[in-house]
């Protein structure tokens, strides 16, 4: 049976609106051009996973998916839980942002000490499933997808005492019901989705579901593992990135949302690189830094339009 098109799409989670003059015009806080948001990424990589669970067969992270125990690419990935954050998130402050922090419920619960070091420093955290190594796929029927999701939604609610706004699944995994049991969970947006510079509505019954699109490219692990960009070169991406949204979001205001991992770009011979990007971006007027709910709220309360 032929599939039916639709003008620009090909299924109905979210309307076809090019980025064009036909869009409304979208205005920041105070006028700023690009709104920036950096999530940081804590998920645990179990040691062990659980019969019939799915995780990607190359996981970043070591030398590669090696026999049991791998304890190199666990161990690489715990070095962000120990050493990396600690680091990343004082970066991210010293230039005035203020992170919003992905976190799987085995992070939650297995490092409390993370959990409250996040909530002094006044990050929001959010959904980030139940672990890296449990991926929600198609292969999930409908009951134990949304059974995996509530389960999510509960565990980090109960570990940081509120229940999450936002969500990033874990290696950006979704199925076709995801949206749909997300909002049915409470959550209110979600960054999987990787195609825009603005936020835009999800079709959802509630209609309640934003999507705040990751910049890909500038995902540390899309960039600097599965592509093996360096990180000089890394950084000079995120300031051609931010040129051309910066140049451009005077006419129709733009959104970065970049994606890091502490056990990546934690590293002490990455700092000073990522110091460097972010003094660049943060030295520019116009620029609203910002947490993925602040962004969300303002974006429901002050929607594109002819005039702003």
């Amino acid at each position: 049976m032929a599939v039916e098109l639709h003008y620009g799409m090909d299924h109905d989670h979210y309307d076809w609106s090019p980025l064009d003059q036909h869009r409304g015009i979208l205005r920041w806080p105070n006028s700023a051009r690009v709104a920036v948001c950096v999530i940081v990424t804590l998920e645990h990589m179990e040691w062990s996973p659980p019969s019939g669970t799915y995780q990607n067969p190359v996981l970043s992270g070591g030398y590669g998916a090696s026999p049991f125990p791998d304890v190199t690419r666990w161990s690489h990935r715990e070095y962000g839980h120990r050493v990396g954050i600690f680091r990343l998130l004082d970066l991210l402050y010293q230039h005035g942002l203020k992170p919003t922090v992905a976190m799987d419920v085995l992070t939650a619960q297995n490092y409390p000490f993370l959990v409250r070091h996040c909530q002094n420093l006044g990050c929001e955290i959010i959904g980030h499933g139940m672990s890296v190594s449990r991926i929600i796929t198609s292969n999930m029927s409908e009951p134990e997808e949304w059974q995996y999701i509530e389960a999510s939604v509960k565990g980090l609610t109960e570990a940081t005492g509120a229940s999450p706004r936002g969500w990033l699944g874990p290696e950006y995994g979704e199925s076709v019901n995801t949206p749909r049991l997300l909002e049915k969970a409470g959550i209110q947006y979600v960054c999987d989705w990787t195609n825009d510079e603005q936020p835009f509505p999800m079709k959802t019954p509630e209609g309640k579901l934003l999507a705040l699109p990751v910049m890909l490219p500038l995902d540390d692990v899309n960039a600097l593992w599965d592509r093996r960009v360096t990180i000089g070169r890394y950084v000079e991406m995120w300031k051609e990135s931010f040129d051309t949204v910066w140049r451009e979001g005077e006419a129709n205001g733009r959104l970065m949302v970049i994606n890091l991992r502490p056990w990546l770009t934690g590293q002490p011979f990455r700092v000073r690189y990522l110091d460097r990007g972010l003094e660049y971006m943060m030295g520019h007027q116009g620029v609203w830094a910002a947490t993925g709910s602040e962004i969300a709220d303002w974006y429901r309360q002050n929607p594109p339009g002819p005039s702003g």
